[in-house]
């Protein structure tokens, strides 16, 4: 399983343990909600290869680091739920108190929508401001909770409408309220073949927006997770519950914690221990116009790669072909690049499970094609009015453009 990083800003405190997570819109509660259920799922579980010391210890790292207080005997999620009606947080509140193991509390914000229809302006310049101080009490409210407060996990779509503008201007005032404390968006990046006629638009806002703001975007596929739930799990007619299963499953796998007898459980400074910088080894930047991205690699030249192996023969896996130089840019040495985490507690129903987080080239063409076609639109002036009547401007889009440009650009300069 492979999940790539796109690099924001790299935080400067990153201490202990408990971690916020803010579910945004109905796609990040969805998310959020089997994103929870795993992690307790699997930490519940019992798994041969551990000893009781160390499977009592991975049990008792997961709480502190995801969930609150019990109430009742029942753990609490550290989570804020945001949508723009109360449907969906409604049913995924239903449905955690439901399971019987574990519940959210009941931080929930309700933005209702006054027949705006499904706008990511509205969201970011009307919504967001609007409700922003309810938003942001119920997240002091959480933070103040943890005994030692690490960072905010945060949840959302990428190209969706009101609630990828609201994620977008959340990220942005936790950034200006929380400087010192770690910011990882967790983002669905759309199907190539288009969910709403808007999606690139929104898409560039909500990159550009998350590139300035956010300490690292980790980023998901639905194109590639599709193709895992109908070629590896051979389901026929695919749901956004199998999608957000397999999703969950991959997400908990990254963050449950690595035991090794040395060092204990691994939680460092870093959240992933891999690098997010992107840093060109000249001052200046090629032009994008002037660059081919249709260059045939064999590989993406990579800044970091973090690999974690979990279960049964994980201390005989060969990890060496990770270490190559080729692999990575010229400026970077392996042993500066590349982490390995291993464990033999396995994660849920696995025998074993290998997981690869990489900031990478990866993203270069995805990233130039969404760029490229919402240029295309801007250049006609396509739907336009239905950003600028909610004080999204030209400029903002062109704002936007430039620095998805430099990113790409920077990337192709590895």
């Amino acid at each position: 399983m492979r999940m790539v990083v796109f690099r924001g800003n790299t935080p400067s405190l990153w201490l202990s343990m408990s971690i916020v997570t803010v579910q945004l819109g109905q796609c990040g509660n969805q998310i959020g909600f089997e994103v929870f259920d795993a992690l307790l799922r699997d930490s519940q579980s019992s798994h041969g290869l551990c000893c009781k010391r160390e499977n009592e210890a991975y049990q008792a790292s997961c709480k502190e680091r995801f969930f609150s207080e019990e109430e009742n005997g029942v753990p609490i999620a550290r989570a804020v739920l945001v949508d723009m009606e109360p449907k969906v947080i409604n049913q995924t509140l239903s449905k955690a108190a439901q399971s019987g193991r574990w519940k959210y509390s009941q931080h929930a914000c309700f933005c209702q929508k006054q027949g705006s229809g499904n706008n990511w302006a509205y969201g970011y310049s009307v919504h967001g401001p609007r409700h922003e101080e309810s938003i942001m009490n119920l997240i002091r409210k959480e933070v103040e909770k943890c005994d030692s407060f690490s960072g905010f996990f945060i949840i959302m779509s990428m190209a969706g409408g009101t609630g990828s503008g609201i994620g977008a201007f959340v990220t942005q005032n936790l950034q200006d309220q929380y400087s010192n404390s770690l910011k990882m968006n967790q983002i669905i990046w759309p199907y190539g073949t288009g969910e709403v006629i808007v999606q690139n638009y929104n898409s560039i806002l909500t990159l550009s927006h998350l590139y300035r703001s956010s300490d690292a975007l980790l980023i998901h596929e639905n194109d590639a997770v599709h193709k895992i739930c109908a070629k590896l799990m051979n389901i026929k007619q695919i749901s956004f519950s199998d999608i957000n299963q397999v999703l969950a499953h991959q997400l908990g796998s990254v963050f449950q914690p690595t035991y090794s007898a040395e060092s204990s459980f691994h939680y460092r400074r870093n959240p992933l221990g891999i690098d997010w910088h992107v840093r060109p080894p000249s001052s200046g930047l090629p032009c994008l116009g002037k660059m081919s991205l249709n260059k045939d690699l064999h590989f993406n030249t990579s800044i970091a790669n973090l690999v974690i192996l979990r279960g049964k023969d994980v201390q005989s896996a060969d990890v060496e072909g990770f270490k190559d130089p080729a692999l990575y840019t010229s400026w970077l040495e392996p042993v500066n690049a590349f982490n390995v985490w291993k464990t033999q507690r396995a994660f849920s129903k696995y025998e074993k499970s290998a997981v690869l987080v990489s900031n990478s080239q990866f993203l270069v063409k995805p990233l130039d094609m969404i760029v490229g076609k919402a240029w295309n639109m801007f250049a006609s002036k396509a739907y336009i009015h239905q950003y600028t009547k909610f004080g999204i401007e030209e400029e903002d889009f062109l704002d936007s453009f430039t620095s998805l440009e430099q990113v790409v650009a920077s990337y192709c300069n590895l």
